[in-house]
């Protein structure tokens, strides 16, 4: 496995930045069956997330040979920090850069003096819920529903089913 290093994002990020933040939306199209998601143009959404006014840090995962493979961002409410994104290139999921990208704002987290930090992952996203459950975060603080106002084709076929408090939600 190719050595991976967690640092602050820079300007020269950029682009690669960017193209993250178009795997992501691209990524969130395949999960839902939504090829509107995140506009004409995706990668736009990441300057509107650079110019936040509540975003606290970016860091990101550079290999020496593929460069930037993988961003993560803190969101800063209070005492309450927020990951936001948290993205690794799609070849290079399942070999732990998002863990690593994980751990670095926990820290950061735990510098700024925080009192938690939450995440809110696709709920159709398994690997994604793995790999944040294996970082720590086990505690359900929220739930966001939603209901289908235009459904397509294959809404009912494509969902699986969880249970709360005795009562079956779709994903």
């Amino acid at each position: 496995m190719t050595a991976t290093a967690i640092r602050p994002y820079r300007p020269s990020d950029h682009r690669a930045g960017r193209q993250l933040w178009v795997e992501l939306a691209e990524q969130h199209r395949e999960l839902y069956d939504d090829p509107t998601f995140g506009g004409a143009d995706p990668g736009a959404g990441f300057e509107e997330y650079l110019t936040r006014l509540d975003l606290s840090g970016v860091w990101v995962a550079e290999q020496p040979e593929a460069g930037v493979v993988g961003l993560i961002g803190l969101i800063m409410d209070g005492r309450v920090g927020r990951v936001e994104p948290v993205v690794v290139t799609a070849p290079l999921r399942g070999q732990g850069i998002g863990r690593a990208l994980l751990d670095e704002v926990a820290e950061q987290a735990r510098r700024r003096g925080l009192a938690r930090l939450t995440v809110m992952p696709q709920s159709r996203n398994v690997d994604a819920l793995r790999c944040l459950r294996g970082a720590g975060y086990d505690v359900l603080s929220a739930i966001e529903l939603t209901v289908e106002l235009r459904p397509g084709p294959d809404t009912d076929t494509r969902r699986d089913v969880i249970e709360l408090h005795g009562h079956e939600f779709h994903t």
